[in-house]
């Protein structure tokens, strides 16, 4: 190797020694690039010379081919030529065709162009001399007479050609014919030209060919190294003694995937046939991993691969850096010896790519429905053939199990097969005998395994028909697995395979243990999530409202759904107001869970009690936000003590965008604040007037009476426990009787796939659709429009459609200062009774009005107003312009006033007082019937036998 390497580095000095020093080392014959080089030099001057030589005998016949074609189109050409026949039957045909002839001769180049009679009389010659003689030689050959005739012959100037073509009338007999000659010379004039470029062509050729062998000695010089030919010989013969001697397959394949080498070892361990060498490794018939990675060229090392009943250890290197031809060699190892101890790796390694697959798919929801799915799917068909999931019953509603004998169990995954084909279908519910396979691991804990169920009597206990059809489908084994979390049986899973893998082995109880232990955490987990949930649920729709009061002003309809992964804060209410009026809400409690639905509870409580005052919209909203501040204030000190606290925006308001609602929540949640949003709104049925006001909470919808869906503009205000807060403006809306008024929380229009705008745009297109529908019916085409398949928030709908009072049951006065005025309008609202049929309900009407008019008119002021509202009860208003409310109290038996009211709360149902903007109105509920309140121990009557000032009146 120290003599090639010295080879090679005098060829690399190459590059720097002259043309004659060059020309001199590849003269010399000692090497093989040099003896390639003169072979090469030989053969390139010996194809020249052919060339030429071939080339002037293509010449030759080129002319040869040339002067042929130029007779023939010449004799032709003249024969068929207008006015030649018709001169060939003239009187002196001579006269007519010679100077034709000698005219076309010049212009054609030929030699002569000869006109002759049918008898061999020539009509025309170059020679004058020679017309009217008889034509010689082979030009008239009366056989050839009726086809043209070409023929060669010799000249005195040379070779030349000579073509007679017969001229015939149309009876088709023969007037003569047309002979022209060339001599081969003059067609050759044209191929002459063209030597010089030809000749030309083969020295550059030449030079070409000269350049390029010795461009291929010199590389092959520097690829031999210099070596002589019997230096190559020897270092061959020891290559391929060692080749073939050594213990390790060898393989060289080429870039097109064929098998160029392959020494003796390779031939044993891949049983290559005789001719392998230049075939294709994919027809070699080889394993198909092996063929695949010989084929790819792809660089391995040490891939484990099967051959035949051989484990081979497969390297494979590019042999192109390293001088060679593009291509790959292979080196094969015999480890037939690993191949146990590989398969035991290979199924360990296949079991943690299988328990980290089920890390990743199961439990991926908390439902405990689709986590059993989920673990059946994993375990088919990497584990087992067929998997089935049995759960628990009272899993399924999230309650701790105790599993015992004859404990109900219902099947919840079955895979591997169709559900018509298994024993027992999903849903159903199972009861295992005791001593089976299954009841034993639920008893005992710990997984079962039966080897080969065609010998196990204890598992055709359970269901021998079943079991029979089990054995006819090729199952063979099983292996029970209780599910078990925290030390507590949840269920149980079955692994069945077939004959067609071998069955379940004792080392397989270990990894089926461990899936099913992997799978109980998640249905742990979602049963407790599932417990959770349902109480929420529950707590949820038991401070919801349970069944709607009785009211005249709306027909009202709703819906709440709470969310599929948790219950939210989300509710509505319907409240009765005084004045036939009805109160409507809708909030939403920022977060999840059970504080958020406890929270709302409190909330709604809270609008409750703020509705019993009979306080405006705006007004209900500003007591309901320092509720949300004071419910937070133990959460914001706690926050703030463990270092945390309020962000510096929380108590700012980005503006009065719906967007920005959505904004603020997830600011509430960010920094722990429980927060509330609230739209609340009055309908009066009266004049048809809504007066609405909403704190961070979506705006309602309208659909008119003519069916059109609009939006309102309602100023929105922060949510409720914000911070900061802003003043709440109020809407009032003028709504014709037959309109709907829709309130939604903005889980309705929110979700992870759609933003506010786009879920408004889907709300107007459900509403317009389902605009003549009733509320019901309203409801319900909203839901399927709008409802995602899991709602990731809660939602609550309330559709009211809006009725009117009937002006004939509305009567109204207007009452001066003067005490005299009261008894002609406590005889007008008598007069009115009588018309609405209520004579019964006109004596304590009558003492009710004298008072509180009374009242109006000595403690308040200007406008006094009286009001008769006939609706499911008796209303009556009286109205003044101040903002003192009279307040009930017992009066002492010497006390001279103090009765009227308490003789007013006695009479009436309920009554109450609320403000306005221009001053305040007290009001009474009677009931339709008569009926009074049970007399208490100073009753009415009584009093009214002390109450001196009641004839006044």
């Amino acid at each position: 190797m120290t003599e090639n390497f010295g080879r090679e580095g005098d060829d690399s000095q190459a590059s720097s020694r002259s043309p004659g020093q060059r020309l001199r080392s590849l003269l010399n014959v000692h090497s093989v690039a040099s003896q390639v080089f003169v072979l090469q030099l030989a053969l390139a001057v010996l194809l020249v010379i052919a060339a030429v030589v071939a080339l002037a005998l293509q010449s030759q016949g080129a002319s040869m081919q040339e002067a042929r074609q130029r007779s023939f189109v010449g004799a032709t050409t003249f024969a068929h030529a207008p006015g030649t026949l018709a001169a060939m039957k003239s009187r002196d045909p001579t006269a007519l065709l010679q100077p034709r002839a000698e005219a076309a001769r010049e212009a054609s180049g030929v030699d002569y162009i000869v006109a002759f009679s049918p008898t061999g009389i020539r009509w025309t010659h170059p020679d004058t001399r020679l017309i009217g003689k008889h034509v010689v030689g082979n030009a008239y050959q009366p056989s050839h007479s009726a086809r043209p005739y070409t023929s060669t012959f010799t000249s005195a100037l040379g070779p030349a050609v000579n073509t007679t073509v017969p001229v015939v009338d149309r009876s088709g007999s023969t007037a003569g014919f047309v002979s022209v000659g060339i001599r081969v010379e003059r067609a050759s004039e044209q191929v002459v030209h063209q030597l010089p470029l030809l000749l030309g062509s083969a020295a550059g050729g030449l030079l070409l060919v000269v350049g390029g062998a010795a461009w291929v000695s010199r590389r092959l010089r520097r690829q031999t190294h210099g070596l002589h030919p019997a230096e190559l010989r020897r270092m061959y013969e020891h290559h391929d003694a060692v080749l073939h001697a050594v213990r390790e397959g060898v393989l060289i394949i080429s870039s097109d995937g064929r098998l160029l080498l392959a020494n003796d070892e390779a031939r044993r361990l891949l049983e290559l046939p005789a001719d392998a060498e230049r075939r294709p490794v994919a027809a070699l018939g080889l394993e198909p991993r092996l063929s695949a990675l010989l084929a790819s060229g792809r660089e391995a090392t040490d891939e484990v691969l099967l051959a035949g009943d051989r484990l081979l250890a497969v390297n494979v290197r590019p042999t192109a850096p390293y001088g060679g031809p593009a291509g790959t060699v292979v080196t094969l190892r015999d480890s037939t010896e690993l191949r146990a101890l590989a398969g035991r790796a290979g199924v360990a390694q296949e079991r943690l790519r299988l328990i980290y697959d089920a890390g990743l798919r199961i439990g991926t929801t908390l439902e405990v429905g689709r986590t059993a799915e989920e673990l059946a799917d994993v375990a088919v068909p990497r584990f087992a053939e067929v998997a089935t999931v049995e759960l628990l019953e009272p899993v399924l509603r999230g309650d701790e199990p105790v599993a015992g004998v004859g404990a109900a169990l219902r099947r919840m995954a079955v895979s591997g097969v169709t559900e018509e084909s298994a024993i027992y279908r999903v849903g159903e519910v199972l009861r295992f005998v005791p001593g089976t396979p299954m009841a034993t691991a639920l008893e005992s804990g710990g997984p079962v395994l039966v080897v080969d169920l065609r010998r196990s009597d204890e598992w055709r206990r359970q269901d021998p028909g079943g079991t029979e059809r089990v054995l006819e489908a090729g199952i063979r084994s099983l292996i029970a697995v209780p599910l078990q979390a925290r030390g507590v049986v949840l269920g149980l899973a079955n692994f069945w395979r077939d004959e067609t893998s071998g069955g379940f082995e004792e080392e397989d109880l270990a990894f089926a243990e461990e899936l099913a232990a992997r799978a109980a955490v998640s249905i742990d987990n979602a049963r407790r999530y599932t417990r959770e949930h349902t109480t929420a649920v529950t707590l949820q729709r038991s401070l919801l409202p349970q069944t709607l009061p009785e009211q005249s002003a709306l027909e009202v309809a709703h819906r709440y759904l709470p969310a599929h992964a948790g219950v939210g804060g989300d509710w509505f209410d319907v409240i009765p107001l005084p004045g036939a009026r009805v109160a409507l809400v809708v909030g939403d409690v920022v977060g999840h869970g059970l504080h958020a639905a406890a929270t709302m509870g409190r909330l709604r409580t809270a609008v409750h009690n703020f509705s019993a005052l009979d306080l405006p919209p705006d007004e209900l909203l500003n007591h309901l936000d320092e509720l949300v501040a004071h419910i937070d204030t133990d959460e914001a000190q706690t926050a703030a003590s463990g270092g945390g606290g309020q962000s510096d925006d929380e108590g700012t308001w980005p503006g009065g965008r719906d967007s920005d609602t959505a904004g603020a929540r997830a600011n509430m949640r960010r920094t722990g604040i429980t927060g509330a949003t609230c739209l609340y709104a009055i309908y009066d049925p009266v004049g048809g007037r809504a007066t609405l006001a909403r704190a961070g909470h979506p705006g309602p919808a309208v659909i008119a009476a003519d069916g059109t869906v609009s939006f309102p503009d309602v100023p929105v205000s922060p949510p409720l426990g914000l911070g900061g807060r802003e003043p709440v403006e109020t809407t009032e809306l003028t709504l014709t009787e037959g309109s709907r008024l829709v309130l939604y929380t903005d889980g309705l229009i929110e979700s992870r796939d759609r933003d506010i705008g786009a879920g408004l745009e889907l709300l107007r297109t459900a509403l317009t659709t389902a605009a003549d529908r009733t509320p019901e019916q309203i409801c319900t085409a909203v839901c399927d429009t709008m409802l995602p398949e899991h709602p990731g928030d809660d939602i609550a709908l309330l559709v009211a459609r809006t009725r009117l009072l009937d002006h004939r049951r509305v009567a109204e006065w207007e009452v001066s200062s003067d005490p005299a005025a009261v008894a002609p309008v406590r005889s007008a609202c008598l007069r009115t009774l009588e018309s609405w049929g209520l004579e019964a309900l006109a004596f304590t009407t009558e003492l009710i009005l004298s008072e509180l008019i009374t009242n109006a008119i000595r403690y308040g002021a200007q406008p006094i107003r009286v009001r008769l509202l006939h609706d499911r009860a008796l209303i009556c208003e009286v109205s003044d312009g101040t903002s003192a409310s009279p307040h009930l109290r017992r009066a002492a038996i010497t006390d001279e006033g103090g009765r009227g009211l308490f003789l007013v709360a006695q009479f009436a149902q309920h009554w109450g007082t609320r403000y306005t903007p221009d001053g305040k109105v007290i009001w009474t509920e009677q009931s339709l019937d008569g009926g009074r309140p049970d007399p208490g121990p100073d009753s009415a009557d009584d009093i009214l036998d002390q109450w001196d000032d009641v004839p006044a009146l």
